[in-house]
């Protein structure tokens, strides 16, 4: 893509230049301030749109892209780089959690949005609208939040289209993450799923967990970043090799069935999240009032990507989710699950919030 300029709503970036601002975002109810850099090349190139902050307590995404912008020059770049570090103001601000505090939704299981819809779904129409439907390109950051341990890996969907698909693997292998989850699937309201049945080629990237704001978390994300973009060619190659990946799609998906307090039986330490099988003892939740205990068991074989740290659940928690080895055979019936408690019209495929 080499256009003349580089506009979202009142910002405007010329060839060569890096604009910062806000753009007003118009919700219905309220209006959203949406903070953005546009760095337009000086040499043709594609377009890619980064967003982070779509959820809140995620704040090592926020910080990633931040700093990218701050080092990301139009001398060096081919094409257009879009920056949006916070995509979902009330959730980041004022939040702090997957939903907005404005209306309860999840900003990441209604993408495309509906621009007659409510305050979120207004919001994912908007970003689709303004930054995802110009894009060759599309990056969504995220990491696990204030109350959940992560795994790093990079998630895309098959869309049926073989170019697209090979574009959007090879991407998804660029940013130095071993582990790559597939969605067998580009249906439902996640942001990558969305833009994918669009035609852009999109990734979800998962790096850091419990909500991490550390420098060298922050770092590492800039340099995956950098990396991938250098793989698309909007920044000058280095000569680097990509690093060998694991596919994987998703096995399982666990909801708390009770109230309670909640005790996992595995580790906090992505480190170390390790394998389970079927029926294995992932964690009890216990009555505060009299210590009745309620029993959570592993619906699948898989390993553990993420799983809740926090310490009080209610029916329909999250406690963690399973992937197996991503295998043609088999793989079809295993991503097809129905993660509990999502509830109508949630993704099948993929129980990432």
């Amino acid at each position: 893509m080499n256009d003349a300029t580089l506009s979202v709503g009142t910002l405007v970036a010329e060839p060569g230049t890096k604009v910062r601002g806000y753009v007003h975002a118009d919700l219905g109810t309220l209006t959203a301030d949406i903070p953005l850099t546009l760095v337009h090349g000086t040499r043709p190139g594609p377009r890619v749109v980064i967003t982070a902050g779509v959820h809140g307590g995620e704040f090592t995404p926020v910080d990633a892209a931040v700093r990218l912008a701050d080092a990301l020059e139009p001398a060096e770049v081919h094409g257009q780089v879009v920056i949006c570090p916070v995509a979902n103001p009330p959730a980041v601000y004022q939040g702090r959690l997957n939903v907005s505090p404005v209306d309860g939704v999840n900003l990441n299981r209604v993408f495309p949005g509906d621009p007659a819809g409510g305050p979120t779904e207004r919001l994912a129409a908007w970003l689709f609208a303004n930054l995802v439907d110009g894009a060759d390109v599309y990056i969504d950051l995220h990491c696990g939040g204030i109350d959940q341990v992560l795994r790093d890996f990079v998630g895309y969907r098959l869309t049926g289209d073989p170019d697209l698909d090979k574009a959007t693997a090879e991407l998804a292998g660029s940013f130095g993450i071993e582990d790559v989850i597939l969605g067998l699937t580009p249906e439902g309201g996640n942001s990558h799923a969305a833009a994918a049945r669009r035609g852009v080629s999109a990734v979800l990237v998962e790096v850091g967990q419990l909500g991490q704001r550390d420098e060298a978390t922050a770092l590492r994300r800039v340099d995956g970043l950098l990396t991938s973009l250098r793989h698309l060619g909007v920044l000058d190659q280095d000569g680097s090799v990509p690093a060998p990946i694991r596919e994987w799609v998703w096995s399982a998906g666990v909801t708390a069935e009770a109230t309670g307090l909640w005790y996992p039986e595995f580790s906090f330490d992505a480190d170390v999240i390790g394998e389970v099988a079927e029926g294995d003892l992932l964690g009890r939740i216990v009555d505060p009032t009299d210590g009745t205990e309620h029993t959570v068991h592993a619906p699948a074989d898989g390993r553990i990507f993420y799983g809740m740290h926090g310490l009080t659940v209610a029916p329909g928690t999250e406690l963690a989710a399973l992937a197996v080895p991503w295998d043609p055979d088999t793989a079809a019936r295993a991503d097809t699950f129905r993660a509990p408690g999502l509830g109508a019209g949630s993704d099948e495929a993929d129980p990432r919030p």
